[in-house]
Protein backbone atom coordinates (compact mmCIF):
# COMPACT_ATOMS: atom_id res chain seq x y z
CA UNK A 1 0.00 0.00 0.00
CA UNK A 2 3.07 2.54 0.89
CA UNK A 3 6.25 2.90 0.39
CA UNK A 4 8.67 4.70 2.22
CA UNK A 5 11.38 6.08 0.15
CA UNK A 6 14.03 7.11 2.35
CA UNK A 7 14.49 5.33 5.72
CA UNK A 8 17.36 4.59 7.77
CA UNK A 9 16.50 1.48 8.93
CA UNK A 10 20.19 1.22 9.57
CA UNK A 11 20.48 4.01 12.24
CA UNK A 12 21.41 3.30 15.70
CA UNK A 13 18.02 4.51 16.69
CA UNK A 14 16.73 1.12 16.01
CA UNK A 15 19.47 -1.08 17.33
CA UNK A 16 17.07 -2.08 20.65
CA UNK A 17 13.99 -2.94 18.17
CA UNK A 18 14.73 -2.73 14.69
CA UNK A 19 12.65 -6.30 13.88
CA UNK A 20 9.48 -4.59 15.74
CA UNK A 21 9.57 -1.23 14.07
CA UNK A 22 9.45 -3.06 10.44
CA UNK A 23 6.99 -5.57 11.60
CA UNK A 24 4.99 -2.78 12.80
CA UNK A 25 5.15 -0.59 9.93
CA UNK A 26 4.27 -3.79 7.19
CA UNK A 27 1.22 -3.69 9.96
CA UNK A 28 0.67 -0.27 8.78
CA UNK A 29 0.58 -1.03 5.10
CA UNK A 30 4.29 -0.03 4.82
CA UNK A 31 5.03 -2.46 2.17
CA UNK A 32 8.65 -1.17 1.59
CA UNK A 33 10.94 0.81 2.66
CA UNK A 34 14.02 2.02 0.84
CA UNK A 35 16.97 2.27 2.59
CA UNK A 36 19.78 4.42 1.79
CA UNK A 37 23.13 4.27 2.94
CA UNK A 38 25.43 7.57 4.36
CA UNK A 39 29.05 5.87 4.39
CA UNK A 40 30.95 2.94 3.04
CA UNK A 41 30.96 1.44 6.15
CA UNK A 42 27.17 0.97 6.29
CA UNK A 43 27.33 -0.20 2.28
CA UNK A 44 26.76 -3.98 3.78
CA UNK A 45 24.74 -3.16 6.37
CA UNK A 46 21.62 -1.81 4.21
CA UNK A 47 22.08 -4.04 1.67
CA UNK A 48 21.53 -6.83 4.58
CA UNK A 49 18.89 -5.18 5.83
CA UNK A 50 17.05 -4.91 2.53
CA UNK A 51 17.46 -8.25 2.07
CA UNK A 52 15.89 -9.42 5.76
CA UNK A 53 12.69 -7.09 5.16
CA UNK A 54 12.17 -7.58 1.27
CA UNK A 55 13.12 -4.12 1.51
CA UNK A 56 15.32 -1.99 -0.98
CA UNK A 57 18.15 -0.25 -0.80
CA UNK A 58 20.93 2.69 -1.97
CA UNK A 59 24.80 2.67 -1.94
CA UNK A 60 26.19 6.08 -1.55
CA UNK A 61 28.24 8.85 0.36
CA UNK A 62 25.91 11.45 2.64
CA UNK A 63 27.52 15.09 2.14
CA UNK A 64 27.44 14.89 6.02
CA UNK A 65 30.23 12.48 5.80
CA UNK A 66 32.11 13.72 3.19
CA UNK A 67 34.64 15.13 5.78
CA UNK A 68 35.67 11.86 6.75
CA UNK A 69 35.40 10.05 3.58
CA UNK A 70 38.67 9.12 1.63
CA UNK A 71 38.62 9.72 -2.17
CA UNK A 72 39.64 5.90 -2.40
CA UNK A 73 35.66 5.24 -1.11
CA UNK A 74 34.52 6.44 -4.57
CA UNK A 75 36.53 3.49 -6.46
CA UNK A 76 35.23 1.17 -3.64
CA UNK A 77 31.60 2.48 -4.45
CA UNK A 78 32.07 1.94 -8.26
CA UNK A 79 33.42 -1.57 -7.31
CA UNK A 80 30.53 -2.20 -5.27
CA UNK A 81 27.73 -1.42 -7.90
CA UNK A 82 29.88 -3.42 -9.99
CA UNK A 83 29.34 -6.54 -7.96
CA UNK A 84 25.80 -5.93 -6.91
CA UNK A 85 24.05 -5.13 -10.29
CA UNK A 86 22.58 -8.24 -10.34
CA UNK A 87 20.88 -7.70 -7.15
CA UNK A 88 17.33 -6.44 -7.64
CA UNK A 89 17.00 -4.59 -4.24
CA UNK A 90 19.88 -1.89 -5.30
CA UNK A 91 17.93 0.87 -6.68
CA UNK A 92 19.87 4.26 -6.28
CA UNK A 93 23.22 5.95 -5.77
CA UNK A 94 22.54 7.18 -2.92
CA UNK A 95 22.25 9.00 -0.26
CA UNK A 96 24.38 11.79 -2.12
CA UNK A 97 24.45 15.53 -2.62
CA UNK A 98 25.12 18.83 -1.10
CA UNK A 99 24.56 20.35 2.31
CA UNK A 100 24.92 24.20 2.60
CA UNK A 101 23.18 24.21 6.33
CA UNK A 102 25.96 22.43 8.82
CA UNK A 103 28.19 25.77 9.18
CA UNK A 104 30.92 23.42 8.93
CA UNK A 105 30.44 21.88 5.49
CA UNK A 106 30.28 26.19 4.26
CA UNK A 107 34.33 26.42 4.17
CA UNK A 108 35.34 27.02 0.66
CA UNK A 109 37.34 23.81 1.08
CA UNK A 110 34.32 21.59 2.11
CA UNK A 111 31.78 23.14 -0.13
CA UNK A 112 34.77 22.53 -2.69
CA UNK A 113 35.12 18.98 -1.32
CA UNK A 114 31.11 18.56 -1.46
CA UNK A 115 31.11 18.74 -5.13
CA UNK A 116 33.81 16.60 -5.93
CA UNK A 117 32.03 13.68 -3.79
CA UNK A 118 28.62 14.41 -5.66
CA UNK A 119 29.54 15.11 -9.13
CA UNK A 120 31.61 11.74 -9.00
CA UNK A 121 28.47 9.91 -7.67
CA UNK A 122 26.49 11.52 -10.19
CA UNK A 123 29.03 10.08 -12.91
CA UNK A 124 29.11 6.27 -10.97
CA UNK A 125 25.02 6.54 -11.07
CA UNK A 126 25.24 7.33 -15.01
CA UNK A 127 28.05 4.85 -15.76
CA UNK A 128 25.55 1.92 -13.23
CA UNK A 129 22.52 3.57 -15.29
CA UNK A 130 21.17 3.61 -11.53
CA UNK A 131 19.01 6.91 -10.35
CA UNK A 132 20.05 8.88 -7.35
CA UNK A 133 18.71 9.84 -4.34
CA UNK A 134 19.77 13.62 -3.19
CA UNK A 135 20.15 15.15 0.13
CA UNK A 136 18.86 18.79 -0.60
CA UNK A 137 19.75 21.11 2.15
CA UNK A 138 20.19 25.02 0.84
CA UNK A 139 22.19 23.53 -2.34
CA UNK A 140 19.13 22.75 -4.80
CA UNK A 141 20.79 25.24 -7.66
CA UNK A 142 24.05 23.98 -7.37
CA UNK A 143 22.89 20.52 -7.26
CA UNK A 144 20.87 21.18 -10.47
CA UNK A 145 23.89 22.83 -12.06
CA UNK A 146 25.32 19.18 -11.19
CA UNK A 147 22.44 17.53 -13.05
CA UNK A 148 22.60 19.09 -16.19
CA UNK A 149 26.37 18.23 -16.17
CA UNK A 150 25.81 14.78 -15.40
CA UNK A 151 22.44 13.81 -16.34
CA UNK A 152 21.33 10.67 -14.62
CA UNK A 153 18.40 8.02 -15.04
CA UNK A 154 16.12 9.56 -12.57
CA UNK A 155 15.71 9.84 -8.88
CA UNK A 156 14.40 11.55 -6.08
CA UNK A 157 15.20 15.24 -4.70
CA UNK A 158 14.61 13.40 -0.58
CA UNK A 159 12.71 15.87 1.61
CA UNK A 160 12.61 18.66 -0.50
CA UNK A 161 12.13 22.23 0.50
CA UNK A 162 13.02 24.64 -2.02
CA UNK A 163 11.27 26.73 -4.43
CA UNK A 164 8.46 26.16 -7.13
CA UNK A 165 10.66 27.24 -9.76
CA UNK A 166 13.59 24.30 -8.43
CA UNK A 167 11.01 22.01 -7.92
CA UNK A 168 9.67 22.40 -11.69
CA UNK A 169 13.35 22.25 -12.62
CA UNK A 170 14.37 18.61 -11.02
CA UNK A 171 10.75 17.64 -12.20
CA UNK A 172 11.62 18.33 -15.90
CA UNK A 173 15.09 16.42 -15.42
CA UNK A 174 12.70 13.28 -14.02
CA UNK A 175 13.21 13.42 -10.55
CA UNK A 176 10.15 13.21 -7.97
CA UNK A 177 10.13 15.30 -5.03
CA UNK A 178 10.14 13.59 -1.54
CA UNK A 179 7.53 15.02 1.15
CA UNK A 180 7.98 13.91 4.45
CA UNK A 181 7.75 14.73 8.07
CA UNK A 182 8.10 18.35 7.30
CA UNK A 183 4.58 18.84 5.32
CA UNK A 184 2.87 18.01 8.73
CA UNK A 185 3.53 21.36 10.47
CA UNK A 186 1.00 23.76 10.20
CA UNK A 187 3.54 27.03 9.80
CA UNK A 188 5.32 24.67 6.73
CA UNK A 189 2.92 27.11 4.50
CA UNK A 190 5.19 27.37 1.83
CA UNK A 191 5.92 23.60 1.49
CA UNK A 192 2.15 22.61 1.67
CA UNK A 193 1.63 25.18 -1.15
CA UNK A 194 4.13 23.65 -3.30
CA UNK A 195 2.54 19.99 -2.48
CA UNK A 196 -0.90 21.43 -3.37
CA UNK A 197 0.05 22.64 -7.02
CA UNK A 198 3.08 20.32 -7.77
CA UNK A 199 1.80 17.79 -10.30
CA UNK A 200 0.60 14.36 -8.24
CA UNK A 201 3.07 12.55 -10.87
CA UNK A 202 5.81 13.80 -9.92
CA UNK A 203 5.03 13.45 -5.70
CA UNK A 204 7.13 10.22 -3.58
CA UNK A 205 6.49 9.74 0.46
CA UNK A 206 9.08 9.10 3.10
CA UNK A 207 9.90 9.43 6.48
CA UNK A 208 13.43 9.64 6.78
CA UNK A 209 13.45 8.08 9.96
CA UNK A 210 14.72 8.33 12.47
CA UNK A 211 15.06 12.05 11.78
CA UNK A 212 12.79 14.88 10.42
CA UNK A 213 9.45 13.42 13.17
CA UNK A 214 6.31 14.93 12.04
CA UNK A 215 4.43 17.35 13.96
CA UNK A 216 2.77 14.63 16.64
CA UNK A 217 6.07 13.64 17.78
CA UNK A 218 7.92 16.58 18.21
CA UNK A 219 8.82 18.38 21.65
CA UNK A 220 10.11 21.63 21.78
CA UNK A 221 12.92 22.52 23.98
CA UNK A 222 11.37 23.51 26.79
CA UNK A 223 9.56 20.52 26.81
CA UNK A 224 12.36 18.23 26.71
CA UNK A 225 13.83 20.43 29.75
CA UNK A 226 11.08 19.29 31.35
CA UNK A 227 10.91 15.15 30.56
CA UNK A 228 9.29 15.04 27.58
CA UNK A 229 11.15 12.64 25.19
CA UNK A 230 11.29 13.51 22.00
CA UNK A 231 9.41 11.10 19.50
CA UNK A 232 11.11 8.59 17.61
CA UNK A 233 10.16 8.59 13.90
CA UNK A 234 9.88 5.30 12.24
CA UNK A 235 8.35 3.72 8.82
CA UNK A 236 4.63 3.61 10.68
CA UNK A 237 4.22 7.10 10.69
CA UNK A 238 4.23 7.44 7.00
CA UNK A 239 0.18 6.69 6.20
CA UNK A 240 -0.81 9.20 8.90
CA UNK A 241 2.02 11.86 6.98
CA UNK A 242 0.26 10.60 3.79
CA UNK A 243 -2.74 11.50 5.71
CA UNK A 244 -1.64 15.24 5.98
CA UNK A 245 -0.91 15.27 2.25
CA UNK A 246 -3.85 13.69 1.21
CA UNK A 247 -6.26 16.62 3.05
CA UNK A 248 -3.78 19.58 1.63
CA UNK A 249 -4.48 18.25 -1.90
CA UNK A 250 -7.89 17.16 -1.43
CA UNK A 251 -7.81 13.56 -2.55
CA UNK A 252 -8.40 10.58 -0.87
CA UNK A 253 -5.71 8.58 0.59
CA UNK A 254 -6.29 5.29 -1.75
CA UNK A 255 -5.73 7.43 -4.65
CA UNK A 256 -2.71 8.75 -3.20
CA UNK A 257 -0.98 5.72 -1.96
CA UNK A 258 -1.73 4.41 -5.88
CA UNK A 259 -0.48 7.51 -7.50
CA UNK A 260 3.13 7.92 -4.98
CA UNK A 261 3.50 4.32 -5.36
CA UNK A 262 3.84 4.53 -9.02
CA UNK A 263 5.81 7.48 -9.06
CA UNK A 264 8.54 5.45 -6.65
CA UNK A 265 8.09 2.58 -9.07
CA UNK A 266 8.48 5.05 -12.35
CA UNK A 267 11.53 6.90 -10.98
CA UNK A 268 13.37 3.79 -9.03
CA UNK A 269 12.28 1.19 -11.54
CA UNK A 270 13.77 -2.04 -9.53
CA UNK A 271 11.12 -1.13 -7.13
CA UNK A 272 9.08 -3.12 -9.14
CA UNK A 273 11.44 -6.15 -8.87
CA UNK A 274 11.64 -6.33 -5.05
Amino acid sequence: MWIDTHCHLDAAEFDADREAVRATARQAGVTRCVIPAVHAKHWAEVAQLAQWHGDAYALGIHPLFVPHAQDGDLLALDQALSERASDPRLVAVGEIGLDFFVPELCTPAMRERQWFFYTAQLKLAQKHGLPVILHVRRSADLLLKGLRQCPVLSGIAHAFNGSAQQAQAFVDMGLALGFGGTLTYERSLQLRSLACHLPLTHIVLETDAPDIPPQWLYRTAEQREQGEPQGRNSPTELPRIAQVLADVRGVSLNDLAAATTRNALRVLPKLART
